[in-house]
């Protein structure tokens, strides 16, 4: 607000402009972005069905290895954010009615032509997100009321989750974060617990990995699991102290960590080669009070989940059409409504829940998240000046710059190869099976059939 005090702080090179110390009406920045970052909310009831693709041994494996590798180009992004940013404050630029995007970050470092590249990958990224978030929508209330189709209940969640273009930045999402970590938890810890109060199956089987196309597919969902970073640059931004962001992130992905290995690996252990033609690990636990509670807050965090990913498309949009200053919240909210109906149909076309995780993994995430940052830090940081007057060092653990940019290099083979090559190749193949067993627009995706 402009009538609230604002003092510029120096912290290290960094300018950042900061509510004045006492100001209790905003939460911490340490608690309210931590709990921003731990939404990984439909991709935890489809990682049993990944260690199925994989196997239990490399299903552990990728989990460590990318959640490693994301919470590294988390760093870059941070990096490359606060940057930009310092840049711009140096030269008098006020951010304070302006929230700053990936794109933007790009383009003033690097130019036009990256700008363009962030903005296509980031925004189809987070498009299909929000896809997913409807089909998950859709695909847990079936299993408390199968008296309505897969279908329509995409529709009833579609117009639920419409009411997002009333919340107007991330600030607004701080305490709906807090209950989205309560229900994650929650979730998580029942799979496990039930899974082994349940036990195996009868004649349970572990076969995987069988085939090449399932491994790669299973691969590009847990890629996708750690690769959260989409909305990254406008959480930082709706923190009071962005710098302390790469630390909370990797905190944050060990707590995943403690919820993701538990929750797939017991039911994997529970339900084997079962999870391979159910990808809603919800769908093979037995129905029960705690089976419900579970459902329903995961309906509640995917609502919450589907505003974090729509909210930095309605600020393109707000930007792209002028109105992402004005004072008038409906103006605002009225303007949004363009982005919510092609999500909408698109969740009605493809409600592969599951199979639709990998390809979005494979084919956008491996960009988006990954190869994008490390070239652009790479970029950015190549002229000498740039390394000597850098914000942000780094450390000396890490082997100074030639070990940021061996870290950097080797990410990119790796994520370019396995994560869009192969895991591109086996998503698209799996998709278009789905395709070809169901068909689009499909009444009820791995329904059971009623007698």
């Amino acid at each position: 607000m402009a009538s609230e005090k604002v003092e510029t702080v120096v912290a290290g090179n960094y300018l950042e402009m900061e509510r004045e110390e006492g100001d209790s009406r905003h939460p911490s920045s340490l608690v309210s972005s931590f709990i921003s970052l731990i939404h990984v909310a439909q991709v935890l009831l489809t990682l049993p069905y990944s260690f199925s693709q994989l196997g239990m041994l490399s299903g552990i494996l990728f989990q460590l290895f990318y959640g490693l590798m994301g919470s590294w180009t988390a760093y870059l992004i941070s990096l490359l954010y606060v940057e930009y940013r310092t840049r711009k404050e140096r030269e008098k630029v006020d951010f304070r009615n302006h929230v700053i995007q990936w794109f933007e970050v790009l383009d003033g470092l690097l130019g036009k032509h990256w700008r363009n590249i962030g903005l296509f990958f980031n925004c189809t990224f987070l498009l299909f997100g929000s896809v997913i978030q409807l089909i998950a929508c859709a695909s847990n209330i079936y299993y408390i009321n199968d008296n309505l189709d897969k279908r329509t209940w995409t529709y009833i969640f579609g117009a639920c989750c419409a009411t997002t273009v009333f919340i107007p930045s991330f600030h607004n999402y701080r305490i709906w974060s807090f209950l989205g970590l309560m229900m994650t938890s929650y979730t998580a810890w029942y799979m496990t617990i039930a899974s082994l109060l349940h036990g195996q199956v009868d004649g349970v089987k572990h076969s995987g990995p069988a085939k090449m196309v399932l491994y790669f597919t299973g691969a590009t969902n847990i890629l996708y699991t750690f690769g959260g970073h989409a909305v990254t640059v406008e959480i930082m931004h709706a923190m009071w102290k962005p710098q302390r962001f790469k630390m909370i992130y990797l905190l944050a992905t060990l707590y995943v960590l403690t919820l993701t290995l538990p929750s797939a690996s017991a039911v994997y252990w529970a339900f084997g080669d079962l999870l391979l033609t159910h990808s809603n690990a919800l769908s093979l636990l037995p129905r029960t009070g705690f089976r419900d509670t579970a459902v329903i807050l995961m309906l509640i965090h995917q609502f919450i989940t589907f505003g974090f990913a729509c909210t930095p498309l309605y600020f393109v949009w707000e930007k792209f059409i002028g109105v992402h200053e004005t004072k008038s919240l409906f103006k605002r909210a009225l303007s949004r409504l363009p982005v919510v109906i092609p999500i909408w149909f698109l969740a009605i076309i493809f409600p592969f829940f599951g199979p639709i995780n990998s390809t979005v993994g494979s084919l956008l995430v491996s960009f988006t998240v990954y190869i994008i940052p490390s070239l652009a830090h790479m970029i950015t940081f190549a002229p000498a000046s740039a390394r000597e007057n850098a914000v942000e060092r780094p450390p000396s653990f890490l082997g100074g710059w030639a070990g940021m940019y061996s870290i950097n290099i080797i990410v990119v083979i790796w994520v370019f190869i396995v994560g869009f090559g192969f895991g591109g190749w086996a998503s698209m193949l799996n998709f278009i099976q789905q395709i070809d067993t169901f068909g689009l627009f499909t009444k009820c995706y791995q329904c059971p059939h009623k007698p």
